[in-house]
């Protein structure tokens, strides 16, 4: 069996994930998302740890619409639409707000999380899903700079919070 000459491919790389450019900290309140977009449905809520931050994550069905982070300078929030007062863990917090959003019906898991073991956030609650407006307090161990970004593929709103001295 006579064979011709063999030709080697060169070796394939593998694809190169986007390069994400994340914004820097800052010790303010911070807001962004889609305006005008019809309701979207939060579909998970989580919170982790990471080296440098803690960082609490909202995901959605479809763009993430018009949000804000807004601290505060007590763990303390009210409940809406009853307005009763509740206390988180820490002594510090941050209430996220999203507009043109649901929750209760798209999402099953916890709406109180506590994370005690973690420095930053440790406690984070749904404080509203009433009529559009979807919120959650966060419990902070004590003021954190923090960064907020969107991301696609799935459609996610992240807040994280830098564990560097203020």
């Amino acid at each position: 069996m006579a064979s011709g000459p063999r030709f080697s491919q060169p070796p394939v790389s593998p694809p190169t994930p986007p390069t994400i450019t994340l914004p820097g900290f800052a010790c303010t309140n911070s807001g962004g998302g889609k305006a005008g977009v019809t309701v979207v449905n939060v579909t998970d809520v989580r919170v982790g740890q990471q080296t440098d931050y803690d960082r609490f994550v909202l995901q959605f069905d479809s763009p993430v619409p018009a949000y804000t982070a807004t601290r505060q300078a007590s763990p303390t929030f009210k409940m809406n639409p009853s307005n009763q007062p509740i206390t988180l863990s820490g002594t510090y917090g941050v209430l996220v707000t999203v507009q043109t959003a649901a929750e209760a019906s798209s999402y099953t898991g916890s709406t109180d999380m506590s994370t005690g073991q973690f420095p930053i956030i440790k406690e984070a609650r749904l404080t509203q899903d009433f009529e559009g407006t979807v919120s959650w307090a966060l419990g902070l161990d004590h003021a954190a700079c923090m960064r907020t970004f969107t991301l696609t593929g799935p459609s996610r709103l992240i807040v994280d919070f830098s564990t560097a001295p203020v």
